[in-house]
């Protein structure tokens, strides 16, 4: 027999998820004077990071376009922060903020109430516990766009001899030492992919780019770019790692997929440390076909497949959200809000830049209905 969830009247957002995304939110809203309820599935705040990156892992980004709102990063942090130094940071935001994040609740489903005119958000944690419904006025989605791993079915998995293991289990090279190894994906989008240098003139790529565009349309910044890129890295279509149609910032718009940085991967490609295949037919015992019909022996295989949003499996009733793919619909300008009090944040495919973007527009969005409110309540206490 189900146990009739406790219910629970939240006066503020419920934020779901306690990644950055979410904890942008909440700081921004408390800044306001606007409380806040944070639900996190796991038991710390932003898991990924903590438990499914890599060791070696560092922002690609200089720190001044990886910063949460209302509060930078510490001076003597590296220009491209490692991942002990974020996840550190993330720290002390939350503590400076004073943010709770409730932890091992999952929310399973979340529905608007148009009887009612609220946010039903149900959320359960073990067995032994009721699950809580959680009654809302907002409901903030920040789970992101990396939720849930992708990880593809191929003919022959069940026989190949040796481990296959997702990204987020990976945690550093050692294990493989002297093995060869299959790593399959390449980039956000498979091999098509633009890969850019690092830095350009002396600059970030990124920052260079942020720069151009404030003078330049998105065109002609591409045409650049990819001039520098050949100039600097050279034609990697020779590669095999074929360039797609649009600019590198076009084509990131348009479907969201992140240009490659290098940090060396194209010098060991060059000199054969590191081989590119085609797709995979299928896996064989120790060795793998290719759909060209080369086939090669490897030990190991990892899967840098990605990630998914998971929001379609529990969000309900909303057309904010494809369920396609779990992004918003709208255009990335658009994409943060949606009807009836519902909000995501995290979901531009603009990184943690447009995670602060998102947090922020939120938050003097609440703001506004939250005045609004506070005011009619005044009107009506002083009423005879």
């Amino acid at each position: 027999m189900l146990k009739s969830p406790i219910k629970v009247w939240v006066p503020g957002p419920v934020i779901v998820g306690a990644g950055p995304s979410g904890l942008a939110t909440a700081a921004c809203l408390k800044e306001r004077s606007i409380p806040s309820l944070i639900l996190e599935r796991d038991d710390c705040i932003a898991s990924l990071w903590q438990k499914k990156t890599y060791n070696r892992l560092r922002l690609h980004l200089p720190k001044q376009f990886c910063e949460l709102p209302l509060m930078p990063f510490p001076s003597n942090f590296q220009t491209y922060p490692t991942k002990q130094e974020f996840v550190t940071y993330l720290e002390e935001y939350a503590k400076h903020f004073n943010l709770e994040p409730i932890f091992n609740k999952t929310v399973v489903a979340a529905e608007f109430d148009a009887q009612c005119g609220f946010w039903r958000v149900t959320a359960v944690g073990s067995e032994e516990e009721k699950s809580i419904e959680y009654v809302c006025q907002w409901l903030i989605v920040a789970t992101g766009e990396n939720a849930e791993e992708v990880v593809p079915m191929f003919e022959g998995m069940d026989e190949f001899d040796g481990p296959i293991i997702h990204t987020s289990a990976y945690k550093s090279g050692d294990i493989f030492s002297g093995k060869a190894v299959l790593v399959v994906g390449c980039g956000n989008s498979g091999m098509e992919v633009h890969i850019l240098p690092l830095e350009m003139l002396g600059r970030s790529t990124f920052g260079l780019s942020m720069w151009l565009l404030k003078w330049l349309p998105v065109q002609l910044v591409d045409h650049f770019l990819l001039f520098l890129s050949n100039f600097v890295l050279g034609n990697t279509d020779q590669l095999g790692l074929n360039r797609p149609k649009l600019g590198p910032l076009q084509h990131k718009c348009k479907t969201g997929k992140t240009p490659v940085l290098d940090v060396g991967t194209l010098d060991k490609i060059r000199t054969g440390k590191i081989k590119v295949f085609p797709g995979i037919n299928r896996l064989m015992c120790h060795a793998v076909e290719f759909v060209n019909g080369t086939v090669e022996n490897f030990d190991a295989i990892i899967l840098a497949t990605g990630y998914r949003s998971n929001v379609p499996s529990w969000l309900k009733g909303t057309n904010l959200f494809s369920h396609k793919n779990g992004l918003p619909e709208e255009a990335v300008s658009n994409g943060w809000k949606g009807n009836h009090g519902l909000y995501a944040v995290g979901f531009t495919g603009q990184g943690l830049l447009g995670t602060s973007m998102d947090a922020t527009r939120i938050a003097v969005d609440i703001e506004i209905q939250w005045n609004v409110k506070a005011n009619q309540l005044r009107t009506f206490a002083n009423s005879p």
